[in-house]
């Protein structure tokens, strides 16, 4: 409040809505530190439940065909209303101000960590991740706030910490809630819960609002669409073949995601612990390629051959995944399969250089969007197939049929990206002959 009340002390009286914006404020550490503790707490908490929920909701229902199936439902569910609600909370931010909708997002989360911990049976865990779903704004509104405190030079470095600080979360998470799932499958819903509320009333006494009463947007229907993006990016007929193999990969990743804890758990026997485990090797094998070997990758491969490579090994992976007789195959899968986590980053660099610089947050931004949309899909899908085949025994080889969709998702993505690489390749040749 005093911010806001200095800030319009200082305006001059003659200043009208079509003077130009007040300046955004300095960036301080405080308010940039509140905001990488929010988005580093929301990907702990996420990545707390990660290796528990598909095992706490084999306590409510009847065979792991219902087991699949109904966390199948609650992913596709909680994934389509972040879908629906992100651009929604976003605009909403744009209106009101930054700071409300993250205290809002932060109580939500709480309740919905406290709702699905204490759930007595599959209704109100139901309600806990629709909550959940609603609330989880976080990350895009937090985005807003670096960009309204930080200054066009130092915009980018406030950015790359918040991604640190995402990434970090979700590393340290499943390690965490595999864990504390050991001791009691509860137990990391309401440690969640707590991380929550501190932040919340840490953000509510201490972190001031960040963007300017002049530079707020009004409120429209037109603004939160989540579709406008989508329908824009297949107008792109220049750059459709590398947006179908981004889709294809992020599809078949969005699937193994949804179904990993469960096929460990139905072939393997596995734990939360167990797979805590394994996830946290997961997250730690993607920051040290997409921080630490990424540029180098790029500079002895180049962007088009480390997308191929990577997608290649991602394929043969997945086939891998599902034949795995033994779950120490599993761990040693994950760190054979680096080129894959450098997949995503070198197609998203091509993509990006079709565009103008004008365009690149949209641009990126459409591509979130199919990521969204994944989260919606992917899980109905990759649940039916596991329910179908979680009969079988656990050494038979259909069990894998998931893996087995993911691999052919990702080898027919890097098919046509390399399609689209030849026939451009051929295009640059016919031009060069012209000339």
């Amino acid at each position: 409040m005093a911010a806001r009340r200095a800030t319009k002390a200082c305006m001059p009286d003659h200043a009208t809505p079509d003077s130009s914006p007040p300046r955004a404020p300095p960036v301080r550490a405080g308010n940039l530190n509140f905001i990488l503790v929010c988005v580093f707490i929301d990907m702990l908490g996420i990545g707390l439940v990660v290796p528990v929920l598909p095992i706490l909701i084999g306590d409510f229902v009847d065979g792991k065909d219902q087991q699949a199936m109904w966390y199948g439902i609650m992913a596709a569910v909680f994934g389509l209303l972040q879908f629906i609600f992100m651009p929604m909370l976003g605009a909403i931010s744009d209106r009101v101000g930054r700071r409300p909708v993250l205290l809002y997002s932060m109580a939500g989360m709480c309740v919905n960590f406290l709702a699905t911990g204490w759930a007595p049976n599959l209704a109100c865990l139901f309600i806990g991740r629709i909550i959940g779903g609603v609330s989880s704004a976080s990350m895009s509104v937090a985005s807003a706030y670096a960009s309204d405190i930080s200054t066009p030079d130092n915009r980018a470095k406030s950015f790359g910490k918040i991604g640190a600080a995402f990434g970090l979360g979700f590393i340290c998470g499943p390690m965490l809630g595999g864990l504390l799932g050991d001791i009691n499958l509860h137990l990391p819903f309401f440690v969640a819960a707590g991380l929550s509320a501190a932040n919340f009333v840490y953000g509510y006494f201490f972190v001031p609002e960040s963007l300017a009463q002049g530079s707020r947007a009004p409120f429209t229907l037109a603004r939160i669409n989540p579709f406008a993006a989508l329908v824009k990016l297949a107008r792109r007929v220049e750059i459709r073949g590398l947006v179908l193999a981004f889709g294809l990969m992020t599809f078949a990743q969005m699937m193994l995601n949804t179904t990993w804890v469960l096929y460990t758990h139905f072939r393997f026997d596995w734990t939360p612990r167990q797979n805590g485990i394994a996830l946290f090797c997961v997250g730690l094998c993607a920051a040290v390629v997409q921080a630490g070997l990424l540029g180098i990758l790029i500079k002895r491969l180049g962007e088009v051959r480390l997308s191929l490579l990577g997608m290649a090994s991602g394929a043969l992976t997945y086939l891998l995944y599902g034949l795995a007789t033994q779950g120490w195959m599993m761990y040693a899968l994950i760190l054979c399969n680096l080129l894959a986590f450098a997949a995503g980053p070198a197609l998203q660099g091509i993509i990006s250089k079709s565009s103008a610089a004008s365009e690149q947050g949209e641009l990126m931004g459409s591509l979130q969007s199919i990521s969204s949309l994944g989260i919606i899909i992917m899980p109905l899908l990759g649940s039916l197939i596991l329910g179908e085949v979680s009969h079988l025994p656990a050494d038979d080889w259909r069990i894998g049929s998931t893996f087995f969709v993911c691999a052919l998702m990702q080898t027919l993505g890097m098919i046509v990206a390399w399609r689209y690489f030849k026939a451009r390749r051929g295009l640059r040749l016919v031009v060069s002959t012209i000339k």
